[in-house]
């Protein structure tokens, strides 16, 4: 039927290819006037080349007559060049006392082009060529945009135990107004490695630090800030013109974020275990993000650059040489994140919306937004509606009714971190690695399908007596209307949506790796110091998780609009290779 694709006839008959040529190269050349003077050239370049081909075939239901269709063949290209020139000063003003000073400007260009042809259905079956369809459409696309920068560091030194860094950067860049595209940003950092100064029994390395810096940013988008008009399909041999359906803005600016950071690291016991503690507190300014608009206005959506997030935490990483031998080591390692997030603007200050729509997927009565003064993003659904005592009220039909919706909790965990243990014995190397997040929910549509379908546990209730839902009636009477199982929850999921809202947190095993490293001397007269083979498999197992069915990581889509959301995704893959790192004699 037109609702339900057989996968082997997927599998066998239709395409979804994707080919990806890359290559990437860089240059530099450096020349030493004195031992204290430098100048240094760079260049980067990177082509990428991208040949995407996607057929829905012949014989699928739901397309023309059962015909199918060319999806898409699209190939683009990429290509960004990356020149700087840098200039260097390396001085001891005093024998306690040096400095290093650095001057530089640099050029990023990035050039994208693309071009598809798609249409359908085909004509004669199973022949997948753009001239084998009653209609074809096509695409093209251009796009080019510039950075410019100019920047210094400075570096101060006191008897190696005091150092002091300040940075300035001068960015302009091609995809905003020309009255408000350039923006310096400049930051400071100094440390204090105390342990110079006087020695403890058990400490061997104690640094203090702080830093605040400011870094800048333009638009993913291009040509956001002016109307322009793109040429369309011909109908009847006329060309066609269209434009955006978001309402440009002239007044964008670059996006900022400032961050401040204060930490310790620490050693003992002769570097054997280590502990590296910072707080920091992190706030954008500026951020550009495509609003919504009436569609009164002509236009759907509007670029703002009002948007401002703050983030703070607590970052930690525990360190330790537990064994330590001849033949025999063991190094552990074990790091931990707590942060707060907070939205603090999002359409200006003179605005009184608090909110603004981030991703949604059908057939979901639910969304994820992003809300003034939480964490974002929200989880946006409609939960039971409940009386003053807390009881679910119960439409005369006897179906839940659904409350207001509302935020239903975060996107983003509010922890993680993970745990390494690496092993070595004589020549074979062992290693683990367990990560976790935690304090995050997912919007799931497996899990709405599986209720509409059925297919949830919680659906075994009542299908053969009728389910009577616990609750009471709007006028306080304890319900007693008995409903068919499959209209209770088929109707109850598509009123309350928070029914498909799942904890996102887990732990998992995440990757292993098992090799051996043949030595110079078993090697003899061949011209290599060493050869590591190694096996390596990651995503082996969960651990912990609260996801019905589903990977707590799997998405629905790439795009960070749709973070949180999961369905229609292929299952996370598990992967097993085989490393083979080589070292020449020098």
């Amino acid at each position: 039927n037109i609702y339900e694709t057989n996968p082997y006839f997927v599998v066998n008959r239709g395409i979804n290819d994707l080919e990806r040529k890359r290559l990437i190269g860089a240059v530099s050349a450096k020349y030493n006037f004195t031992d204290w003077l430098y100048l240094q050239g760079r260049l980067g370049y990177d082509v990428t080349n991208d040949r995407q081909f996607s057929v829905d075939p012949t014989g699928l239901a739901y397309s023309e007559n059962e015909m199918g269709g060319l999806g898409d063949l699209r190939t683009s290209s990429t290509v960004e060049i990356n020149p700087d020139v840098l200039a260097g000063i390396r001085r001891d003003i005093t024998p306690d006392l040096n400095f290093d000073l650095s001057v530089g400007a640099a050029l990023r260009r990035n050039k994208t082009e693309f071009l598809k042809v798609g249409g359908g259905p085909f004509v004669i079956p199973f022949l997948y060529s753009p001239f084998n369809v009653r209609s074809f459409n096509r695409d093209y696309g251009y796009g080019e945009r510039e950075s410019q920068s100019a920047y210094y560091s400075l570096d101060l030194s006191y008897k190696n135990y005091l150092t002091l860094t300040t940075t300035g950067r001068y960015d302009t860049y091609s995809t905003l107004p020309s009255t408000d595209r350039s923006i310096f940003m400049p930051s400071v950092a100094g440390s204090f490695l105390f342990s110079e100064l006087f020695r403890a029994p058990v400490l061997s390395y104690g640094k203090l630090r702080a830093s605040y810096s400011q870094t800048s940013g333009e638009p993913a988008d291009l040509y956001i800030t002016q109307q322009y008009y793109s040429v369309g399909n011909t109908i009847n041999g006329v060309t066609t013109g269209a434009f955006s359906n978001a309402l440009p803005n002239l007044f964008l600016k670059p996006f900022t974020l400032s961050e401040f950071e204060v930490g310790t690291e620490l050693k003992f016991f002769n570097n054997r275990f280590g502990v590296d503690l910072a707080y920091f507190n992190r706030k954008t300014n500026n951020e550009i993000f495509n609003g919504g608009l009436s569609a009164a206005s002509g236009y759907s959506s509007q670029y703002i650059g009002t948007g401002s997030t703050k983030n703070s935490g607590i970052e930690l990483l525990v360190t330790g040489a537990i064994i330590q031998q001849q033949d025999f080591n063991w190094n552990s390692s074990f790091n931990f994140t707590w942060i707060d997030n907070k939205v603090v603007d999002i359409y200006g200050s003179t605005s009184t919306n608090d909110r603004s729509q981030w991703g949604t997927y059908r057939p979901f009565n639910a969304y994820t937004y992003i809300i003034k003064d939480l964490s974002g993003p929200q989880v946006y659904a409609a939960d039971y509606r409940r009386d003053a005592g807390g009881n679910v009220i119960i439409g005369a039909d006897g179906i839940p009714l659904a409350g207001t919706q509302g935020p239903l909790g975060s996107t983003l965990p509010k922890y993680y971190g993970g745990w390494n243990n690496e092993f070595s014995y004589k020549g074979f190397n062992f290693a683990f690695l367990f990560d976790y997040k935690f304090g995050n929910k997912v919007l799931s549509a497996t899990k709405y399908y599986a209720i509409l379908r059925g297919l949830d546990k919680m659906t075994l209730e009542g299908r053969e007596t009728g389910v009577v839902a616990e609750g009471v009636l709007e006028n306080g009477a304890k319900n007693t209307v008995s409903v068919p199982a499959q209209t209770y929850y088929q109707e109850t999921v598509k009123r309350i949506g928070a029914l498909a809202v799942q904890d996102g947190s887990f732990v998992k095993l995440r990757q292993v790796t098992l090799g051996y490293t043949f030595n110079e001397k078993a090697l003899g007269r061949l011209p290599f110091q060493a050869i590591t083979l190694s096996f390596v498999a990651r995503n082996l197992l969960t651990l912990v998780k609260h996801t019905d069915h589903v990977d707590p990581e799997s998405g629905f889509s790439p795009n960070v609009r749709y973070s949180g959301i999961e369905g229609s995704s292929l299952p996370t893959t598990r992967s097993y290779g085989v490393n083979l790192n080589i070292k020449f004699k020098k």
